[in-house]
């Protein structure tokens, strides 16, 4: 998941209004980092998706597979677009219309070859002419779930009486009936992280607190296949392991951030509680504001001494990294991954991800709006570029004689990503506009699938009330 880089000026404002120039996004304006970063955000999913399927490639510009999670995560960065004018309806229509048509008539059957999903759920990746099962990658649930995401919010959005839009909220809701949910719990009650047709279910259930909340709330809400309501309770007893207060207040510890981030993208937790997290006093929402801040809190501390970590520079995530090797640096041995789940304590390298902060910037942005102006200011030059901040990038790493994963050593900056990911730019430009607007969350506040699977999980109180 994860990449970055290029860019500089004196101030963000200079800097902003260079970038202007050269892409021609805000063009006539001098907008501030954060819409920068937003438009730039958007304009990876609307000019790197393949128009006549939909299917958002895993990376850019690296060649890669599609990703079925950031298809999803493209289908509502579509409205963000429209709603900003960036894009017109006309345009969005168009092109969410043929992404779900594709998604529609994609093959689906228990074959190691020629499918794109099974029971409804779809392959993490496809290859990006036929949308195929690329190589021997699983069925999978949180993937699907996320692409789902994308087109229940297309069917929320799309509310006209226009017979196109129409056509969109008819195949979003045949993709979502068509998933079998209860077919995927080998173990019941939770559901397997996904099924090989060479081996059939993956041992590893959704059974802690991660980023499923989405998954089990469109899975009890499901019209065809539902779990059984039960089966969110059940989640919860587990969720209790997490509770932990290191690096902060108490609150549900999953290290990389993506984690706290997804579900959120397009369920709004805020002042809507289950009966596990009243017991703590607090909501989700509020969960995720204090895992973003122990984020900072372990910067600042910084227990493994890597370069630049501190409140004005941060953020760990399932990102890109320089490779699989380790270096010895002032007199120190420091072992490097390649694309790692990286968080406080687990994996850290000193690799750092943007989207790490400004995915959580609806949660905190009293902390990550100032720490990306900082960081931006700092190194500017070698982490934004077209798409806004690349990936990853690791001060620490300022040179090695083995071979890198991906990027390139950066003089002032160290080793900066060359690519974009998909499932890391969804969170930047969704997430600025639930903090800004609320709008993604508003549009799925409609839709009555998320509604049911929330009612169905006991979620009381808020804007369900």
């Amino acid at each position: 998941m994860i990449d970055r880089r290029h860019f500089l000026a004196a101030s963000t404002a200079a800097l902003v209004a260079g970038c202007t120039a050269r892409t021609g996004i805000g063009s006539g304006t001098t907008p501030d980092l954060i819409s920068d970063v937003q438009q730039r955000a958007f304009r990876f999913f609307w000019e790197t998706t393949d128009p006549a399927t939909g299917l958002a490639p895993d990376r850019w510009p690296t060649p890669s597979f599609a990703s079925i999670a950031a298809v999803g995560f493209a289908l509502t960065a579509y409205g963000v677009g429209e709603k900003h004018g960036w894009i017109t309806r006309e345009q969005h229509r168009a092109r969410t219309l043929a992404t779900l048509e594709f998604l529609a008539a994609a093959p689906q059957g228990d074959g190691e070859t020629g499918f794109s999903g099974y029971k409804g759920f779809f392959y993490h990746f496809l290859g990006v002419t036929k949308g195929l099962r690329f190589a021997r990658c699983e069925l999978s649930t949180i993937d699907t779930s996320l692409l789902l995401g994308g087109v229940l919010f297309a069917q929320s959005w799309f509310d006209r009486a226009d017979p196109q839009e129409a056509r969109i909220r008819d195949l979003a809701e045949r993709l979502y009936r068509a998933v079998e949910w209860d077919w995927i719990v080998p173990r019941a009650p939770f559901v397997s992280m996904g099924w090989h047709p060479e081996s059939g279910f993956i041992r590893s259930d959704w059974d802690s607190y991660n980023e499923g909340m989405i998954l089990y709330v469109l899975a009890l809400a499901s019209p065809t296949h539902p779990l059984p309501p039960a089966t969110w309770g059940a989640l919860t007893q587990k969720f209790e392991r997490s509770w932990g207060n290191r690096w902060g207040e108490p609150h549900l510890q999953f290290a990389p951030m993506f984690g706290h981030q997804y579900s959120h993208v397009w369920v709004d937790f805020r002042s809507i509680r289950d009966p596990y997290i009243a017991s703590k006093g607090i909501d989700y929402f509020e969960n995720s504001r204090r895992a973003t801040h122990a984020q900072r809190a372990y910067a600042k501390e910084n227990p493994g001494g890597k370069v630049g970590y501190g409140d004005d520079c941060w953020g760990l995530t399932a990102c890109d990294g320089p490779g699989d090797f380790t270096v010895t640096i002032d007199g120190r041995e420091r072992e490097f991954f390649s694309y790692s789940a990286r968080g406080p304590g687990e994996r850290d390298d000193g690799t750092l991800a943007p989207t790490a902060a400004l995915g959580s910037i609806a949660f905190a942005p009293d902390i990550v709006t100032p720490m990306i102006g900082k960081m931006h200011a700092r190194y500017g030059a070698g982490i934004y570029d077209k798409y806004g901040f690349l990936d990853a990038f690791n001060p620490t790493l300022t040179r090695t004689d083995d071979p890198l994963k991906h990027g390139k050593i950066v003089p002032g900056v160290g080793w900066v990503d060359g690519d974009y990911l998909g499932i890391d730019q969804g969170p930047i430009v969704l997430m600025i506009e639930n903090q800004r607007s609320g709008m993604i969350w508003e549009v799925m506040r409609r839709n009555p699938n998320i509604r049911r699977g929330l009612e169905r999980a006991g979620f009381t109180g808020g804007w369900l009330a």
